[in-house]
């Protein structure tokens, strides 16, 4: 049964003739990335197989057994498979292969877990039912109390038992210690295991990250489909430009640029009261409270680190100065480098203020760089009358009608225009429309694409409007399609359809990145 599910869930062959009656194997395309490296999935050729020599012509079939007499399966063992899968191996991305045959395998273990645990269940209730019955014969009512409390006892105490023997050999040894003490201690239990390709990937980072010298290229083929909660703030820094690649320059690094923000924290942010930069800080002031999470914005520890970081950039970025939705982007950043310092699942409930000082300040100076890195790619979004915006939401509007023409004409019978909904989508990189866990898995990607905060996200944004073409063609009213656009359903959005969007948008990108002019009419 999951060798079935294993093969309906790997990617198609298509199976033709090709040149001289050659038999070529090719997968069904699709949006892939990384590309397949031979080079570090060459084991996945096996050693005694070799490249066929002579060309395989094919025989005109008349009956189905003869058919089948001169095809083989795919997952018979044989000379002729083995040359069939190597070819293969070269076309298919491996790491999609392997992806899926993970997906169904985890998911066969826990449908079998599950039906172990209802047996077990059900055997539990039936012990619980003949004690009541003992009891109830015996005339002693205090039978039934002390059998299922011991019951429940023991099997608490098992189920802790088992659940940490599972994490211990799941999880990677680590010789880091919490840098929060108490905080982590608590959390240290509460933290889910990971399942077996999640511990693989984490490994996988860190063995990249180990070395002497990190291999950028390298990560970003790993961070392109996700980096690890434990990996991520050195990852991110690492990405972003803001830490150099050389290991024994990190510390020195950190420590520089940290001084070097506080040395413009103290020179620049006493003018906040001044006539000419009192409206910046208005305004920065009235904005903080509208990001998100909630909980994190109500803290004041919180809002004041906000302001500096946003004052400060506004100060030595004249050229543009702050403008609303700049502080939205502060806080992923945030977020991913408050989970430096603790072990806790939501940092959305994390008290800021319990942190020690200097972990906070480490905290915002690593904010504040990482995200003037981000705007330096995308600064012409925010300069006067917003250039850059303006451009990109004319080239979605003109992708979309390329790649979805029936979506297109429904928006503009009703009159509803791109700038009405896309412009938040650009000034926000979609921060307002998907939740802060999918922000941060999506910029994972973006720091893995090149250009992936101004590029990579135009065709990000087709892929999401063209997600709700169904939604969108239903509505016939141009109040209820405003609306709509404006208010998206993805509050239960998590790493899987955040994954298909992405996926989608690459494969926009590789079909019109190249060609500009392809999607103009």
């Amino acid at each position: 049964m999951l060798l079935i599910h294993l093969i309906m869930e790997l990617p198609f062959l298509v199976l033709f003739p090709g040149e001289n009656n050659k038999l070529i194997i090719q997968h069904v395309y699709g949006a892939q990335h990384p590309p397949f490296d031979p080079l570090l999935h060459g084991t996945l050729i096996k050693p005694g197989s070799k490249p066929p020599t002579t060309p395989v012509k094919l025989k005109k079939v008349s009956t189905f057994q003869e058919f089948e007499s001169n095809t083989s399966d795919a997952w018979d063992l044989g000379d002729d498979d083995d040359e069939l899968l190597a070819i293969a191996v070269e076309n298919l991305n491996t790491e999609v292969v392997m992806e899926t045959a993970h997906k169904v395998i985890q998911n066969h273990s826990k449908l079998q877990e599950q039906h172990k645990f209802q047996e077990e269940h059900q055997q539990e209730e039936k012990q619980v039912e003949s004690a009541e019955l003992t009891s109830i014969a015996c005339g002693d009512n205090r039978l039934v109390k002390s059998v299922s409390e011991g019951h429940t006892s023991s099997s608490s105490d098992n189920a802790s038992e088992n659940s940490s023997m599972q994490r211990s050999q799941s999880l990677p040894q680590t010789s880091t210690p919490p840098l929060v003490s108490g905080v982590a201690d608590f959390n240290t239990s509460v933290t889910p295991a990971l399942t077996e390709r999640e511990a693989s990937r984490l490994d996988k980072f860190k063995q990249l990250l180990a070395g002497p010298n990190t291999n950028l290229e390298e990560l970003r083929k790993l961070s392109w489909s996700g980096i690890p909660k434990r990996v991520r703030p050195i990852a991110w820094k690492l990405l972003s430009g803001y830490l150099p690649a050389n290991v024994d320059r990190r510390e020195s690094t950190l420590q520089r640029k940290r001084k070097e923000y506080f040395a413009f924290v103290e020179q620049y942010y006493d003018s906040r009261n001044d006539e000419s930069h009192q409206d910046t800080y208005r305004q920065i002031h009235i904005d903080i409270p509208r990001m998100s999470p909630e909980v994190l914005r109500l803290q004041p520890k919180v809002t004041e680190i906000f302001e500096r970081i946003l004052f400060i950039w506004a100060i030595r970025h004249p050229a543009s100065g702050y403008v609303q939705g700049i502080n939205d982007l502060v806080t992923p950043f945030f977020v991913v480098f408050v989970c430096e310092y603790i072990e806790e699942e939501e940092v959305e409930n994390l008290d800021v203020s319990s942190l020690p000082e200097e972990v906070l300040q480490n905290i915002e100076a690593d904010s504040y760089w990482c995200m003037s890195k981000l705007l330096d790619g995308i600064q012409d979004n925010y300069t006067f009358a917003q250039p850059g915006i303006q451009k990109k939401v004319k080239m979605l509007e003109e992708l979309v009608s390329r790649i979805d023409e029936q979506v297109h004409v429904h928006l503009d019978q009703h009159e509803v225009k791109y700038l009405q909904f896309a412009f938040r989508w650009m000034n926000n990189l979609l921060m307002r429309e998907v939740p802060l866990r999918c922000t941060i898995r999506l910029w994972d990607t973006y720091q893995s694409e090149p250009e992936g905060f101004s590029h990579f996200h135009l065709y990000v944004c087709a892929a999401f409007l063209v997600r709700w073409r169904k939604e969108i063609l239903e509505e016939k009213d141009f109040q209820e399609l405003l609306i709509f656009l404006q208010n998206l359903p993805t509050v239960h959005w998590g790493n899987e359809e955040i994954s298909v969007l992405l996926a989608e948008a690459y494969r926009l990108k590789f079909a019109f990145a190249d060609a500009p002019n392809h999607y103009k009419k």
